[in-house]
């Protein structure tokens, strides 16, 4: 397969980012207001089994993300990348949005949190089949030699999609105050969804076909049967360790990124408005890594950028994480160091999440890549990282010991780098743009 690398891919680089922080933004408001929302929609009198409720249907979200890559995936591969992003994209603003709209517990009981259960599903289901999609899209629009590099720029949209959610509370929460927030203006995050679908949909409405597969469907070579082709034969042995490096990658985004929210609120008692300023400068000042380390591993290779990432999480995040409560004692905080502390865990996760997509796509040939990237995809970060939050939480809910809730975030990687030592393949010279013979 030749070459054809448009000549405006970089602008499709950036529309597919955007689009993406949109996406992350519709998830990641949910985890952002999860002490809020605890109060709204459960009962009041356990504070704890409330927030523990509230995030266990955070985590429901994430669980039921790979069903989302196994369904959309085979969209991707069947009907193309483009039109399987619309339809996701619809589906992740609807569920967002009319969270904004839904009753409190104290209007309608328990149909409430039936509802919010309901809608975190929805917001799973789509993005488990959009963000495998979004990895092959851009990875199918940029050269072999600068995939780490580009594919490095998306990877940053989850990030900011997080960054985006911390500004929208931060504003709302400010200009409201707290007590009129907590009574209704928590519900504007959601809303001003509806708006940033209008904002999405224009950015991808416009998109073409991604050259890769639109060729394969020139020449009447797609796959009749993604999901045969993708694990009922020979490449579930892709798959499976594929999942494995994922895994150790999905681990460490949630507990650089989004255990360090949920520490500094559940932990160490910080207030939310300090806690959104902490968090949100941190992943701004981190971000960076992800395309730098992108950019790495197209010179040094994905394989030992990732593996050094999964290597420094799991040696350090004890001694970081002491360092960060020690700084953040309520009325004593050292922003500059905490902030800090933060970054270099976003560090972490440039180092692991950065060169993934570039990893994933080479990996997999274009016929079933959708499927093939969604999938492992989504387990390792849907069901790997996605219960960080939930364990680590209830681990120090039962415990009082940091120690002991960050058993999780530190086993998995550390098991996660002994066995890709062995298993991980080095994909840096795989070309996608090549005969798919010789992936074979």
């Amino acid at each position: 397969m030749a070459a054809r690398i448009p000549p405006n891919f970089r602008r499709v680089i950036t529309a597919a980012a955007g689009g993406n922080v949109i996406e992350w933004y519709d998830f990641y408001i949910f985890g952002s207001l999860a002490a809020v929302l605890s109060v709204k929609f459960f009962e009041k009198s356990h504070p704890v089994a409330a927030l523990l409720s509230t995030i266990a249907l955070f985590t429901a979200g994430f669980l039921i993300r790979p069903l989302g890559a196994f369904l959309f995936g085979w969209m991707g591969d069947r009907v193309g990348r483009k039109y399987t992003f619309l339809v996701t994209l619809s589906g992740m603003a609807l569920g967002t949005g009319a969270i904004g709209l839904i009753p409190t517990f104290e209007s309608i009981g328990l149909a409430a949190a039936v509802i919010l259960f309901c809608l975190r599903i929805i917001q799973g289901l789509c993005l488990g089949g959009q963000y495998g999609g979004a990895i092959t899209y851009v990875a199918e629009h940029v050269s072999d030699e600068h995939r780490g590099y580009y594919t490095g720029w998306l990877q940053t949209s989850p990030t900011l999609g997080i960054v985006l959610s911390l500004l929208v509370i931060i504003a709302t929460r400010t200009y409201l105050g707290e007590a009129a927030f907590n009574d209704w203006g928590w519900r504007l995050p959601f809303l001003f969804s509806f708006l940033l679908m209008f904002i999405a949909y224009y950015i991808r409405v416009n998109f073409q076909e991604s050259p890769i597969f639109e060729e394969i469907k020139a020449k009447g070579a797609m796959t009749k049967n993604p999901w045969k082709e993708a694990f009922l034969s020979a490449n579930i042995k892709f798959v499976l360790i594929a999942t494995i490096i994922v895994l150790g990658e999905g681990v460490v985004w949630y507990s650089g990124q989004f255990w360090a929210l949920y520490f500094l609120q559940q932990v160490t008692k910080v207030d939310a408005l300090t806690t959104a300023y902490l968090v949100g400068a941190g992943l701004v000042i981190g971000t960076p890594t992800l395309i730098l380390f992108g950019w790495l591993s197209d010179h040094i290779g994905r394989k030992p950028v990732i593996l050094g990432g999964f290597l420094l999480a799991a040696v350090t995040y004890y001694p970081l994480y002491s360092w960060l409560g020690s700084v953040t004692q309520p009325g004593n905080i050292n922003y500059p160091i905490a902030i800090i502390i933060i970054a270099i865990l976003v560090a972490y996760v440039g180092m692991v999440y950065g060169p993934i997509g570039a990893f994933l796509a080479e990996y997999f040939p274009a016929r079933i890549r959708y499927t093939s990237v969604s999938v492992p995809y989504h387990i390792g970060n849907g069901w790997g990282g996605g219960l960080v939050p939930f364990i680590t939480t209830a681990a120090y809910q039962a415990t009082g010991s940091l120690a002991a809730a960050l058993i999780y975030p530190i086993a998995v990687p550390a098991v996660c780098f002994v066995l890709g030592l062995f298993l991980m393949p080095e994909t840096r010279k795989m070309s996608i743009w090549e005969p798919e013979a010789q992936k074979a």
